[in-house]
């Protein structure tokens, strides 16, 4: 019934999940965009409310969004006493954000700000579709998190039509979170510093691991200007363009002392490397997508890589293997099998199931059932099953615009 679109901007960026939208708002769902730039085309043509609210002040708005559930009586109170933790301090530290002194702020005013509010936490099904324009701030985890609060506050989660629904910034995002191309987490988003999770992965790859967690993307180039790092792998990726600080990353990227690139492009990143692998591209490899709907989906070559590029997974094997490993994994079956092993949302799943079922989603419960359309439906992945309420203050951005920028 009602549809919250922040952060992205899905008629340019994911055109298939826009269809679904705009289908969604024609047949009568309230489809509200957040969006600091404003739409004038697109999915905003289809919109009930436009809500063009100033860069950088998404926690004043959504606060406020919580300040009007929280005081008008309209969070789910049965829900958030099964379910949920963390209520109490966000019910006492929201009375700071009442629309009235947010609207200043945020640029709306206050009586859009409830009525908005009022017609999430009303309506029998909300789903909000996020982009990375909530994730990609200095304050980035305090909007997801403000986010998150709206869907525990009200109930709008677990169940057909609610829920929280991020729209990925590329194809395979999901899948490789999946797999554990995180540097804080195993796969399936297990902490590397729980040692009892750490144990099972000790056991299962039959070598100690380290405690310590990984740097992000944008750690790693302060510790190279920091000498800490001499030497980098980057494999598909491309940070001399996409990192927020392009001079920065290029600088680092240029003073490490060897630099190895895998891509199937000569990116900007690459005129940096002294060594430049050839990876095949998607239609000459074999393999499997998770997209954002989680459904796990079979790639199939139909063209042979071009002269000397291999698929990166076969590149990968070959360099551990010249560095002593003794890897055996000949096709992406195998790799697969393992991810099943060790990732409970894979269970149940085969290589050959999902060369057979391309439109199941996980997790699945059986080999012979089908996966499950819903998620959280009987709580969380938590150690007490409940949903985490974390209460987010307004921060300003770290930088505004200047007369340079």
């Amino acid at each position: 019934e009602c549809i919250i679109v922040i952060g992205a901007r899905p008629a340019e960026n994911h055109p298939v999940a826009a269809t679904y939208l705009k289908n969604a708002a024609k047949r009568g769902a309230k489809l509200i965009v957040m969006d600091p730039r404003g739409q004038a085309q697109g999915i905003a043509r289809h919109a009930s409310h436009i809500l063009r609210f100033k860069a950088g002040t998404d926690v004043a708005l959504l606060n406020a969004m919580l300040n009007v559930i929280v005081t008008e009586g309209l969070v789910d109170q049965q829900y958030v006493q099964a379910n949920t933790e963390g209520f109490d301090d966000l019910k006492a530290r929201i009375t700071e954000f009442p629309p009235e002194k947010m609207a200043d702020v945020c640029g709306i005013p206050a009586e859009t700000i409830r009525e908005v509010a009022r017609l999430y936490a009303r309506s029998s099904a909300s789903i909000i579709f996020w982009g990375m324009g909530i994730s990609q701030h200095v304050h980035g985890t305090d909007n997801a998190r403000c986010l998150i609060a709206l869907a525990l506050t009200t109930g709008q989660i677990g169940r057909p039509g609610a829920g929280l629904h991020p729209l990925r910034g590329q194809n395979n995002v999901q899948g490789a979170s999946d797999a554990g191309l995180i540097p804080m987490v195993y796969p399936d988003y297990k902490s590397v510093e729980d040692a009892e999770i750490r144990k099972q992965y000790e056991a299962f790859w039959g070598r100690p691991m380290d405690p310590v967690k990984g740097l992000t993307v944008v750690e790693i180039m302060d510790a190279i200007h920091a000498d800490q790092i001499k030497a980098m792998y980057i494999l598909g990726e491309n940070p001399a363009m996409s990192d927020p600080d392009q001079s920065h990353a290029r600088a680092a990227l240029a003073k490490l002392e060897h630099l190895v690139v895998q891509d199937i492009f000569m990116t900007e990143t690459a005129w940096h490397a002294d060594v430049i692998l050839p990876a095949a591209a998607h239609a000459e490899k074999a393999g499997t997508y998770t997209n954002t709907h989680r459904q796990v989906q079979m790639a199939r070559p139909v063209i042979d890589p071009p002269g000397e590029a291999r698929a990166d997974w076969a590149i990968v094997t070959e360099m551990a293997n010249r560095l002593g490993r003794g890897w055996t994994y000949s096709h992406p079956r195998e790799v697969f099998a393992e991810m099943a092993q060790v990732m409970p949302s894979l269970a149940n799943r085969t290589w050959e199931r999902i060369d057979r079922e391309t439109s199941d989603t996980y997790p699945c419960d059986a080999p012979d059932e089908p996966g499950n359309e819903i998620i959280f439906a009987k709580g969380f992945p938590t150690a007490n099953g409940r949903g985490r309420i974390v209460a987010a203050d307004v921060t300003p951005p770290d930088e505004l615009p200047d007369e340079a920028y």
